[in-house]
């Protein structure tokens, strides 16, 4: 049977301020098809795909020659106010950064239902009934409670599914996910792609379904094209994809991600492929159990004894209060140099966990020993030192750094906040040897944040952690957002300056192949609860717990 394609991109070429970016790229999205576009990050997925939705940034991008024909229509021609027919209702898209695609300032039942009053004839009742039934469709708990709160009151997780039920909300013919499940835990990610998958099947609408992992492509799409530097490099089905890549590029993202059966010293970059410059060496079982013999010899850096962390969902007149433990009666001990893993699905307590030892949100009850001394029964001035000790990388690099302050100012101002060096200069000169450390020169200094791709950005977000030179690093889901071989390069970084300045570090990721990968033991969370502790490689190669098996089993495995 013949495919009937419902979108031809034909010879499609964009530049951003004169420079090419997209170079005569073609490509058929067929009816009732889910396509797979996937490269690195500023290999031209993304621009390709807002450039369908006429989504460009108006003076500084111009497609230069070039069609993309949705059923009859060439949407290149089509004028903003004819836009506003087909986005949103025909062509849908889900984005890859939840928090900042919805509006703060509005309910997120308000924002799902806003979309269905402007694209249909629903009445503001029977919008906010189908707003709660697209909640349940992408498996929201508490669909009622998630139509009433904020987007800073649920989880990343929880915000992508609302953003998910947003998209699919007018039933359009093409859906674009955009990385819709990089910020996702692989249990909800599974979830996703099998409501994607179900849907698509269900409405028999299309999907391009963008992202970096190859792996995850496997499991949900028909076709893939791989893009690489702007072009697309091969195209074809998932199965020819995978059993006979053709370009090096392919081979390459087919084998960037963590191994989950050997510890390589130093994880594989693209780049490493495409110069065939691939370093095998492996840490073995034995090298592991004589640097744990060492590292558990001494007295723990930080002891965590039963802490809990509850929060008042309920409280009146005349109602007795009610509290949700989101973390619940918790204990481990950390030793300097450890990497102790932190794992578990969004909303099991791992950040939460994460901020009561920062003492960003102090914990309700229990004991927090830092070398020795309790720092929850610690002054404001004391905290105010201790910050300089403990330090955090934070998921999102973008919103954690200052739009309007240039990257070495934003390294500069931690030192300056604890009164570290002497004067601007030494404290510019020690900013500088720090760019250099993270991979950035000199020439970055003056750059602001919007100026540098996700990857440079980690990057930065790493530099200003370590400017304070922290004896223990909090990574909360630092590599979550990254393509796996940016992923990659910053994992290579953490694990250098581990090893230079002997950063003690906790790594939270709802990513079990990346978590095994960096960790000395492994504590797996669930319901504010800790479900196994242990050696990392002893949990994945013979897990106790039904949940912790599950975990595992989601694990994108490719074909």
């Amino acid at each position: 049977m013949k495919e009937t394609p419902i979108l031809k991109v034909k010879e499609l070429s964009i530049s951003f301020s004169n420079k090419q970016v997209i170079h005569n790229i073609s490509y058929t999205l067929n009816t009732n098809e889910i396509l797979g576009i996937v490269g690195e990050s500023g290999s031209g997925k993304s621009v390709s795909s807002l450039a369908i939705l006429g989504l460009l940034p108006k003076n500084i991008s111009k497609i230069n020659y070039g069609s993309i024909t949705f059923k009859n229509t060439d949407l290149t021609q089509l004028t903003p106010k004819l836009f506003q027919n087909i986005r949103g209702n025909k062509i849908a898209i889900i984005f890859q950064e939840p928090m900042s695609s919805l509006n703060p300032s509005m309910t997120c039942g308000k924002q799902v239902e806003e979309i269905l009053l402007q694209h249909t004839n629903l009445t503001k009742k029977q919008a906010k009934e189908e707003t709660i039934s697209l909640f349940e469709k992408v498996k929201l708990p508490n669909a009622l409670r998630v139509y009433n709160v904020y987007p800073h009151e649920i989880s990343g997780g929880q915000k992508q599914r609302v953003m998910i039920a947003m998209a699919i909300a007018c039933k359009p013919d093409i859906l674009i996910a955009d990385e819709p499940t990089t910020a996702l835990d692989v249990t909800v990610q599974n979830e996703i792609i099998s409501l994607l998958k179900a849907l698509q099947i269900e409405t028999k609408m299309s999907i391009l379904f963008i992202t970096h992992d190859l792996a995850l492509i496997s499991e949900i799409a028909n076709r893939v094209l791989v893009m690489y530097k702007g072009q697309i490099v091969e195209q074809d089905t998932v199965t020819n994809i995978f059993k006979n890549p053709k370009h090096n590029y392919t081979k390459a993202l087919i084998n960037s991600r963590p191994s989950l059966n050997n510890r390589l010293k130093t994880l594989p970059t693209i780049q490493d492929f495409l110069d065939d410059n691939i370093s095998n060496v492996i840490i073995t079982e034995a090298q592991r159990k004589n640097n744990h013999k060492l590292l558990y010899s001494k007295p723990p850096l930080l002891e965590v004894i039963n802490i809990e962390k509850a929060y008042l969902t309920q409280s009146g007149w005349f109602t007795k209060p009610k509290y949700f433990k989101a973390v619940n009666n918790v204990s481990f001990k950390l030793f300097e140099g450890e990497t102790l893993g932190l794992v578990g699905e969004s909303g099991c307590g791992k950040s939460t966990l994460g901020n009561a030892i920062l003492l960003l949100d102090k914990a309700t009850s229990g004991t927090i020993l830092y070398k020795g001394v309790d720092i929850t029964k610690l002054s404001r001035s004391a905290i105010k030192t201790l910050r300089k000790e403990i330090q955090i990388i934070f998921q999102d690099p973008y919103s954690s750094l200052n739009p309007r302050i240039p990257v070495g100012e934003a390294i500069m101002e931690p030192m300056r906040v604890h009164k570290l060096y002497s004067s601007n200069k030494e404290r510019k000169e020690k900013a500088i040897a720090i760019l250099n450390r993270v991979g950035l020169s000199e020439a970055y200094f003056n750059r602001y944040p919007h100026e540098f791709s996700g990857g440079q950005r980690q990057r930065i977000g790493i530099a200003r952690t370590i400017a304070l030179q922290p004896k223990l690093i909090i990574c909360d889901e630092s590599v979550s957002a990254l393509d796996i071989s940016v992923q990659a390069q910053v994992l290579n970084l953490l694990n250098e300056l581990k090893h230079d300045f002997g950063f003690t570090y906790i790594f939270i990721s709802h990513d079990l192949a990346v978590v095994k990968y960096m960790s000395d033991q492994l504590l797996v969370m669930n319901q504010g609860k800790i479900e196994e502790l242990d050696d990392a490689d002893r949990i994945y190669n013979h897990p106790k717990k039904a949940y912790t098996k599950k975990l595992i089993n989601a694990i994108p495995k490719g074909m």
